[in-house]
């Protein structure tokens, strides 16, 4: 009881009630906030650290910014029946919605200028003229009937993937070592409806999450960029829950090597026999892939490939004394 009143508490403050309101829609930092609410820095860190403690907020740490955004579990629900409280029409309110949309458009607008000024094109699968759409369809036929519980997106882009599964899963991370990457997701993520769904910066060989955490993890499009492949999906091991699903979609093998330098790929693709070899050598159980069709009259273009495996349920057994153990199938 003490925890829930120390949170009510925590929220029975005007302005701490639209910083929350604001977490809603999405991530923000301080100066976002400032620029928002237009109040000084002091006053909003004061009020933020207040929402941290009372665990309504989550703080991320990202170079020089720290971005906030409404916690999961018990006290984001807390928070979310808090806001269907509050009345929709409230002028601060709009004024504040105004404003974030305001601000997270100039974030669009500067990652997308950031991104042509090192001419990079964010959305590889358009860049190599593969078939976005026919992907997304083949991986959702994939998933399995009903929820999916909680998803990651390692190296997750612009959040596309977690958009189009926002509507089955309980919770979605994506991590992307590119903060530019990370501020275009923010903006395609940046609705109540995607409010259990957050980004971060993180490194695929470490991420910064505990073990057995995820119900699905993918790795689209990421492996032909690791050093160490094997690193990567032994990470994304980590973090799989007993009985979790691995996605992985990337190239099928192809010789073009023309392709390797402009685009930084370090391997032309992935066969079967080797996707299945760094699973097994995690101790996941590969299931069959699936071949996406290239876009037609386009007789030279890459093939892209969905392979997927399945972590190990955790089984009850009696131990030689007659205690309980765990076993990993």
């Amino acid at each position: 009881m003490d925890r829930v009143l120390h949170a009510l508490s925590a929220a029975a403050d005007p302005t701490r009630l639209r910083l929350l309101a604001l977490g809603a829609r999405g991530a923000f930092c301080v100066n976002d906030f400032c620029d928002i609410l237009g109040q000084s820095q002091p006053r909003l860190s004061r009020h933020l650290r207040l929402l941290c403690e009372a665990g309504f907020f989550e703080r991320m740490r990202e170079g020089a910014n720290a971005w906030f955004e409404l916690a999961q579990g018990m006290q984001g629900a807390l928070a979310r029946d808090i806001l269907r409280r509050l009345p929709e029409n409230d002028p601060l309110l709009a004024a504040d919605r105004r404003g974030a949309a305001r601000v997270l458009a100039e974030r669009a607008r500067a990652a997308s200028e950031k991104f042509r000024e090192r001419g990079a094109d964010w959305d590889e699968m358009r860049a190599l003229d593969l078939p976005a759409e026919a992907v997304e369809t083949q991986v959702l036929a994939l998933l399995p009937k009903g929820p999916l519980g909680h998803a990651l997106d390692i190296g997750t882009g612009t959040g596309r993937l977690l958009e189009i599964l926002a509507p089955r899963i309980a919770s979605g991370l994506g991590v992307d070592a590119s903060r530019a990457m990370l501020a275009l997701a923010r903006v395609r993520l940046a609705s109540p409806d995607f409010a259990h769904c957050s980004v971060r910066l993180a490194d695929m060989y470490a991420l910064p999450l505990p073990d057995a955490a995820f119900d699905l993890v993918f790795l689209q499009m990421v492996l032909h960029y690791a050093e160490d492949p094997a690193a990567s999906v032994a990470e994304a091991r980590r973090v799989l829950a007993p009985g979790g699903r691995l996605i992985v979609v990337d190239l099928a093998p192809h010789d073009r090597p023309a392709l390797l330098a402009p685009m930084a790929h370090l391997h032309p693709g992935f066969s079967d026999a080797s996707m299945h070899a760094l699973f097994n050598g995690v101790g996941l159980a590969a299931e069959d892939s699936v071949a996406v069709p290239s876009l037609a009259g386009r007789p030279n273009a890459l093939s892209v490939r969905i392979w997927q495996a399945l972590a190990p349920r955790n089984v009850l057994q009696l131990g030689s004394e007659g205690q309980l153990e765990i076993a990993i199938p």
